[in-house]
């Protein structure tokens, strides 16, 4: 009788699956893990079924260490609600499925003790590597380093010598987006930057800055706000309250503009009439925003299949490499094009 002393089911092995579609129990698995060898659809049918029939579960802790694998990655953004990273996080899951891997996913809200928190749970988890967007411009990875796990470091624009990294033109982009601005005419152009636990100087400030020496233009106006939707929305506030407003400002990210003009349009002002506006993501929300954003576009899918790659390739032994991709202005209305 196949029961446990207490009544329950016993649990379901793969030779039961076997005996009942009639096939091997390499065919199983086959079916079961998608490979490594074709099964014809009509024998794969008559093992799904036997599966779907039996309640079969396989056994992730015993296929895992057969393997020396959990077929398990992680993966630590600082604000899971931000469009971008929600693009990113999305973007590496599709990547890391086509190599047979699950993402893992944590938020640390921008907290470094979280991030940290949370990187020592994956590691102890045991996943086969981790993708991290942290709050640091050098994040401490000893555990990962000790624990020989993988590591690929995500939105940087500068190289990290022990872990790949994945980034973007982060000044460039933002001197083009400025200079993008001073093409339609302005000759005062602020900045809202995010605030951040980094000391160096962020990539888009330093564009800003570029942007504006050479055109040979004074620096404007800067309000620093936190990266989010409210830290936008109250950065415009403070725009607002001063004496004297340029006519028109970078935005370090999407979420901030759009926290930035509902303060602005609040206000009873225009964009682009009375103010334009160039933010840097490329976010989908950016596109559904009235008046549609101006942006930088980062392009996620092409990151996230690099990153992917870099840490398998870190898995096999090869050298950390660190990739930056250029970006494309897509400029909307709210900067008046």
């Amino acid at each position: 009788m196949n029961s446990t002393s207490n009544g329950a089911k016993a649990s379901v092995t793969r030779k039961d699956v076997a005996r009942l579609a009639g096939v091997s129990t390499a065919v199983v698995s086959y079916v079961v893990n998608g490979g490594p060898k074709h099964v014809a659809p009509a024998t794969e049918a008559k093992v799904r079924q036997a599966v779907e029939a039996l309640g079969y579960q396989p056994n992730a802790a015993a296929r895992a260490l057969k393997l020396g694998s959990s077929e398990m990655l992680g993966m630590v953004v600082p604000d899971a609600t931000n469009a971008f990273f929600a693009s990113m996080v999305r973007a590496v899951e599709n990547a890391a499925l086509e190599r047979g891997f699950a993402v893992l996913f944590a938020d640390s809200d921008g907290s470094l003790r979280t991030e940290r928190r949370l990187v020592k749970n994956l590691v102890n988890r045991r996943v086969d590597g981790v993708f991290l967007c942290s709050v640091l411009a050098d994040p401490d990875l000893g555990d990962l380093a000790r624990a020989d796990i993988p590591a690929v470091l995500l939105n940087r624009s500068v190289e990290s010598p022990a872990f790949s990294s994945v980034g973007v033109t982060f000044e460039e982009g933002a001197r083009r987006a400025v200079e993008h601005l001073i093409g339609h005419g302005h000759r005062d152009v602020g900045l809202i930057m995010g605030t951040s636990t980094v000391e160096e100087l962020d990539g888009r400030e330093a564009g800003w800055r570029r942007g504006l020496e050479e055109a040979g233009l004074p620096e404007g106006a800067i309000i620093r706000s936190e990266f989010t939707r409210e830290g936008g929305y109250r950065a415009g506030q403070r725009f607002l309250a001063a004496k004297e407003r340029p006519p028109a400002v970078f935005v370090s990210s999407d979420l901030q503009a759009i926290g930035f003009m509902r303060a602005i349009l609040e206000a009873g002002l225009r964009v682009p009439d009375d103010l334009a506006i160039f933010a840097f993501d490329g976010s989908p929300e950016s596109a559904y925003s009235w008046p549609s954003l101006s942006t930088v576009v980062q392009p996620v899918e092409e990151m996230a299949r690099a990153a992917v790659d870099a840490l398998f390739a870190s898995r096999g032994g090869g050298e950390v490499e660190h990739r930056v991709f250029d970006v494309e202005l897509r400029p909307r209305a709210s900067c008046g094009c």
